[in-house]
């Protein structure tokens, strides 16, 4: 079905006959195979009497060799299909596997965002991309590490004309109040010693029309440029952007980049709710501090806030 899928990903019509000539297969194969494609791959394929078959939409679909060039910064492996890359970096980290190294999907059937929630990951539309990661000298190398990722995306995103973009603490990308990308840290080890950390980086980037599982305004980089975006170079200019934001990172510290991200941030001095389980905590955005925690104005007195569990919402007042 793979062979079928590259024939038919730029979107055009082909005739049965064509199809089937290519594969070496009968009309009637060609036609139970577009039938698996659709079920499958969710991939909706039309049907025109005298002109055969396309694709509802051209497909971008990830290359290997054109992701580990000699360019690149570290190994990358694509799947066609995993519960999550998170959970395949976890895998390989477990059977001794190396950082860094890089993970991609076409699909997930599990992937998770921050605080559990599912992200929804249709066939070869979006950006699905795992890194591996090892931090010597305990848990002060992780300080505003995620928000450092961020940048990296922030980046990468800009890169391809979308200048409206922005982040928002701790872990999104948004276009306006729509969300673009998401960023999950997961740490494995022992954090006051060698540890790994898994980066997830989740970008909505062909996707048209989204399933009735997203439960919030979102937007992709096709939605925003009205181009079909090339998703192998999408992941080559965002593992170099990766490479270039870790590593000062690790040379100069969080405290570098803190104004360049406060500078990007779409909430800044806007009044928020900051949810932490049961509770809420009204207050105005004054910037991150040294470490990455959110700076709020809370009743004139300022108070610094981090963890895993928080999400910032504008309050209406904002």
């Amino acid at each position: 079905m793979l062979t079928l899928l590259n024939l038919l990903r730029d979107g055009r019509f082909h005739s049965g006959q064509a199809l089937g000539a290519a594969l070496g297969v009968s009309r009637s194969a060609i036609w139970k195979q577009l039938q698996q494609l659709e079920a499958e791959y969710g991939l909706p394929i039309y049907k025109v009497r005298g002109r055969g078959y396309r694709l509802q939409s051209p497909l971008s679909l990830l290359d290997s060799s054109e992701l580990n060039g000699r360019s690149a910064p570290w190994p990358h492996e694509v799947f066609e299909s995993l519960d999550s890359t998170n959970a395949e970096v976890m895998r390989r980290l477990s059977a001794g596997g190396v950082p860094p190294f890089a993970v991609t999907a076409e699909r997930q059937s599990q992937g998770r965002g921050r605080r559990g929630r599912r992200w929804v990951s249709p066939y070869a539309q979006n950006l699905y991309y795992s890194l591996a990661l090892r931090i010597d000298g305990g848990a002060r190398q992780l300080e505003g590490l995620s928000l450092v990722v961020g940048l990296a995306v922030l980046d990468t995103l800009r890169a391809f004309g979308l200048m409206s973009v922005g982040l928002k603490w701790p872990n999104d990308l948004l276009v306006g109040s729509r969300k673009i990308a998401g960023v999950l840290l997961e740490l494995v080890g022992d954090p006051a010693d060698i540890c790994h950390v898994v980066v997830g980086i989740g970008i909505n980037v062909n996707m048209q029309v989204a399933a009735e599982e997203i439960d919030q305004p979102w937007t992709s980089m096709q939605r925003e440029s009205a181009e079909l975006v090339d998703r192998n170079a999408l992941v080559n200019r965002l593992s170099a952007s990766l490479s270039a934001y870790l590593a000062r990172h690790k040379s100069e510290g969080f405290s570098a980049l803190r104004e360049e991200w406060e500078a990007a941030h779409l909430w800044q001095g806007r009044a928020v709710n900051l949810i932490a389980g049961v509770q809420q905590i009204h207050g105005r955005v004054m910037g991150i501090d040294a470490t990455g925690a959110l700076r709020l104005s809370v009743d004139g007195e300022e108070r610094a806030y981090s963890g895993g569990e928080l999400s910032l919402r504008l309050s209406d007042d904002s």
